[in-house]
């Protein structure tokens, strides 16, 4: 289990990751959410030994990573922009790592080299950055570690190379209890294969919940109400946001699906009906609420 205790890195008097409190269940996909420059590839780093904290500790079943490489052996990181060695090809790459990692799968390598199409002699800076992005990853399931760390690992990938390394997740969790933590700004991604979200906001994590629970917890409703009541009458619902087109109001509300369908029925609405939200949706509604502008957002 990964466990985050009052997490904090500071870089020149800005805090990129504050007092972060997080546990990340194995054999689950953690995805990891956020506003640009939430903190989220700073976590990763910390979580991987890359980076010490400045206050705080992040474990690995109770055992500290930085400066540790017993424990930093049971990590691999995919950073945004992969490391290769200069003028190396793949196979180089797996000698490198077949160094650090001692349960790196060379077989298995090699098969999905050819699987994926990629020239293991070739030249890596030859490659484009979508094969480069597939190496990684070849690299990183290859390694045999517990924990996986992807930052932005999709992005670069075509959808059929995206749901190919999705299936190599999958099997990998099933079989060997792989835990991957994916950083992504692509919430439609991770809503299809992560188990658990965490969502930093402002280097803080504001919230750390199982993905379902979240989609149960939170729902959008559409209604027209009737004659003489306006949303201010809605006292007893847990609302949100709100939006007003001409007659029909939307709200995002807070709570159980049967209490909110019971507590609308109340108010005898003209018209009324709950839709499923996306993440992304529940990723403005939450952000909203912790005061951050929408339109600053990019996804």
């Amino acid at each position: 289990m990964i466990k985050a205790d009052n997490l904090t890195k500071r870089f020149q008097g800005v805090t990129a990751v504050d007092h972060i409190h997080a546990e990340i269940q194995d054999g689950t996909v953690f995805g990891l959410i956020g506003t640009n420059g939430a903190g989220k590839s700073t976590f990763l780093r910390m979580a991987a030994g890359i980076l010490k904290p400045d206050e705080g500790t992040i474990t690995l079943d109770g055992e500290s990573v930085f400066e540790d490489t017993r424990v930093k052996a049971r990590c691999f990181y995919i950073p945004d922009e992969p490391y290769f060695l200069g003028n190396g090809t793949a196979d180089d790459m797996k000698t490198f790592y077949q160094g650090i990692y001692p349960n790196f799968d060379t077989d298995r390598f090699g098969k999905l080299l050819k699987s994926f199409e990629l020239d293991g002699r070739r030249k890596i800076q030859t490659f484009s950055k979508g094969m480069k992005k597939q190496l990684a990853v070849l690299l990183g399931i290859c390694a045999g570690t517990d924990y996986l760390f992807c930052d932005e690992t999709f992005d670069g990938l075509d959808p059929v190379m995206r749901q190919t390394v999705k299936s190599l997740f999958a099997n990998d969790i099933e079989e060997r209890h792989l835990t991957p933590v994916i950083a992504s700004h692509n919430l439609r991604e991770l809503e299809d294969i992560c188990d658990h979200v965490g969502l930093l906001h402002r280097g803080g994590m504001l919230l750390s919940k199982d993905l379902d629970d979240m989609k149960m917890n939170i729902h959008k409703i559409q209604c027209v109400l009737p004659a003489g009541l306006d949303r201010t009458n809605l006292q007893d619902l847990d609302i949100m946001t709100t939006e007003q087109r001409g007659s029909l109001l939307t709200l995002t509300v807070r709570g159980q699906k049967e209490e909110i369908q019971a507590r609308m029925q109340s108010y005898h609405p003209v018209f009324f009906e709950m839709i499923p939200l996306s993440l992304e949706e529940i990723f403005i509604s939450e952000t909203e609420v912790a005061g951050y502008d929408i339109k600053k957002l990019i996804f």
